[in-house]
């Protein structure tokens, strides 16, 4: 169960541009619908909204190098388009057609929602009371005291420390049976925030959710979703578990590339998370349902109570800023142009999808494609432009003075709650906070209200409290960086080592790491700052400064990658600097900057590596650069706690590269 592959549902940005395969030919330049000429009633002319559609799907899956999608409007209790762009299988030439199945990946939680509201509005579970009734035996440890909801499982707010412990996807799993419950055992993090205090996108909490329906009803997940959920609704051809018949049918994944990629399933079997497969055809009845109040084809599936729940937004960032409802999401609150959007994207390996809902407009709206990118989120901003723009135009924020006093309650380091390689930094200058990040670089903040700020670009960064009145997280809509994703928390300053002086040069990049949790004390509150290091503890904690442990099933790919071209790697050896060196650079990839000559002894294997790292300034205080841009980098001798330090702040720390080189 341990082996896995990274897929893009984390890598939020992927962007690919190359060859169009679609069936329909490309638009013109001309042919291009303009913002806000759509019907007045919004997309209710079946041929109108096709001549929206044709030429959007012709330019998008261009620029992002799709091979096939489908595309669903519904108005109204009926379906205005259905229609499939460009190929299931370019190399065999089957067109996407209302009968081809995607892997719909997290738009899954919306389902898992409606399954968990189905049984709370049976009076069979509580939405606000303790889960642990609910899984049989099993416990999740918690350190908060609070207990946990479901309410926080389906709102993505359940505090857990590793939200993605149980995210495992690879082609091995499409035919095993692979059952929940010890699965789960196995793979169990803990509440370490306080449940309903921060938003962190939880693949956990929706496996732990479903696991519950399933315990509850006495139906194995799959079975209680095909008996209570797809079978009501018509979607015959949609399914939890791979099934012969459905994967005969399925699109051909395909990476950024365009190459064909294996189809990948998810661990365990059941995946109420994201292991969904459905058609066009099968999800226009589930967006039908959505929009009439949980009724469709005169059964009610679920109570117009718990739609509601669904529909409206329960968390924000600030009351400006609506981040989830009970199943849903507001990521680019800009693109809902002031109308009120719930929506839901999803990713597997080689396919993507997206659900949006307008529930005031009785509108929605569904696409599948198979590729990793974020064509859908260009989609659906030319949908909203075209059929619901601004009605008014924004207004335009005022801003409030900040003194470098009020300003302490926000400075500091955060760390991403469920990307924790996404480390920001925010200090005081001159009435702004300057926020700096390894995701978008330096930005200048200027006060909206105590908890809202603005970038130079008009992107929202909120603050939030914790139970104590304490600035503690932060939310930044940026979209051109991953911070959306979760919720920052900021990291607490520990208490100094005993044995490392204040005037010290590795002082301030010893304590960061201190505080990010990467490197601690050696024994009681000693540093040991001059002490040799392993090449085992090199790597461990190379392997949490980069951030990606958090994401499990990426571990043992990057354990093994980050010593890739090392010779005779040994756990137990003492690390040298240029060994340090590249596994640094094999983990991040770093380009020269500048040039740089090497003198003193390297080996061959080491020199790239160590000449890129010279480069971006990322050295020591023992290893400067000349005034003729040659360095002795000491690559052979042993790594030093303290020099470890520098060498991992300056690579993963809230540092803009290239650094200066000094």
């Amino acid at each position: 169960m341990k082996k896995t592959v990274r897929h893009a549902s984390l890598a939020l940005l992927v962007l690919s541009s190359s060859v169009f395969t679609a069936c329909t030919p490309a638009a013109k330049p001309h042919e291009a619908a303009q913002p806000g000429q759509g019907s007045a009633q919004g997309p209710v002319d079946a041929k109108e909204v096709e001549a929206f559609a044709d030429p959007v799907f012709a330019e998008k899956m261009k620029k992002y190098n799709v091979n096939g999608s489908s595309f669903v409007v519904v108005k109204d209790g009926k379906v205005v388009l259905s229609k499939g762009y460009g190929y299931a299988d370019k190399e065999k030439n089957i067109p996407v057609d209302k009968d081809t199945v995607f892997q719909i990946g997290s738009v899954t939680k919306t389902f898992t929602a409606l399954a968990a509201l189905q049984l709370v509005d049976e009076g069979k579970m509580e939405l606000r009371g303790d889960i642990e009734p609910y899984l049989d035996g099993l416990k999740v440890p918690n350190k908060t005291g609070t207990p946990l909801t479901l309410f926080d499982l389906l709102t993505y707010t359940s505090g857990v420390d590793y939200p993605d412990i149980t995210t495992y996807v690879g082609p091995e799993f499409v035919d095993q049976d692979i059952p929940t419950k010890p699965f789960l055992a196995e793979h169990m993090p803990t509440v370490v925030r306080k449940p309903g205090e921060a938003y962190t996108y939880d693949n956990f909490g929706f496996l732990l959710a479903g696991y519950a329906v399933q315990n509850v009803s006495g139906l194995r997940y799959d079975k209680y979703m095909q008996e209570k959920v797809f079978k009501p609704l018509g979607m015959n051809s949609t399914s939890v578990r791979f099934t012969p018949e459905l994967l005969a049918r399925m699109a051909v994944h395909y990476d950024p590339a365009g190459k064909p990629m294996p189809t990948a399933g998810p661990a365990p079997s059941d995946g109420p998370q994201g292991s969904i497969l459905s058609t066009a055809e099968d999800m226009s009845n589930y967006l039908i349902m959505q929009l009439q109040k949980g009724k469709y084809d005169g059964k009610q599936i679920v109570s117009p109570k718990s739609i509601d729940l669904m529909h409206n937004y329960q968390v924000f960032s600030e009351k400006s800023m609506p981040i989830t409802t009970v199943g849903f999401e507001g990521y680019f609150t800009e693109l809902m142009n002031g109308h009120h959007v719930v929506l839901k994207g999803g990713s597997m390996p080689g396919h993507q999808s997206l659900i949006v809902l307008l529930p005031d407009k009785n509108t929605g709206i569904y696409m599948s494609y198979n590729n990793d990118s974020m064509m859908s989120v260009e989609v659906y901003e030319e949908f909203m432009d075209h059929y619901f723009p601004a009605e008014k135009e924004a207004e335009k924020p005022t801003y409030l003075p900040l003194n470098e006093k009020e300003a302490q309650r926000y400075t500091g380091m955060y760390q991403n709650t469920r990307m924790l390689f996404l480390k920001s930094k925010f200090s005081y200058d001159n009435g702004h906070l300057i926020m700096e990040t390894n995701s978008s670089g330096k930005h200048t903040l200027k006060m909206i209200n105590p908890l809202l700020f603005e970038d130079e670009s008009g992107n929202k960064l909120a603050f939030k409290k914790d139970s104590h009145g304490e600035i503690e997280y932060f939310y930044y809509s940026n979209r051109n960086s991953m911070d959306f994703a979760s919720d920052a928390q900021k990291m607490h300053e520990k208490s100094p080592f005993e044995d490392v002086s204040k005037d010290s040069p590795y002082k301030t990049h010893i304590d960061n790491m201190n505080t990010w949790g990467i490197m601690g004390a050696r024994t009681g509150n000693s540093f040991e700052p001059n002490g040799v290091m392993t090449q085992g503890e090199f790597a461990d904690v190379l392997l949490r400064a980069h951030g990606w442990y958090g994401i499990v099933y990426s571990v043992e790919g990057n354990k093994k990658w980050m010593v890739a071209g090392i010779p005779g790697f040994d756990r137990n050896a003492p690390a040298t600097r240029q060994m340090a060196a590249a596994m640094i650079q094999n983990m991040k990839q770093l380009k020269p900057a500048s040039e740089i000559k090497l003198t003193g002894p390297t080996d061959e294997w080491a020199v790239k590596a160590v000449t890129a790292l010279v480069s971006q300034g990322i050295v020591d205080p023992g290893a400067s650069v000349n005034p003729d841009g040659s360095v002795d980098f000491r690559s052979k001798q042993p790594l030093l706690r303290q020099e470890a330090a520098v060498l991992l702040d300056k690579t993963f720390g809230c540092y803009t590269l290239p650094l200066k080189v000094q």
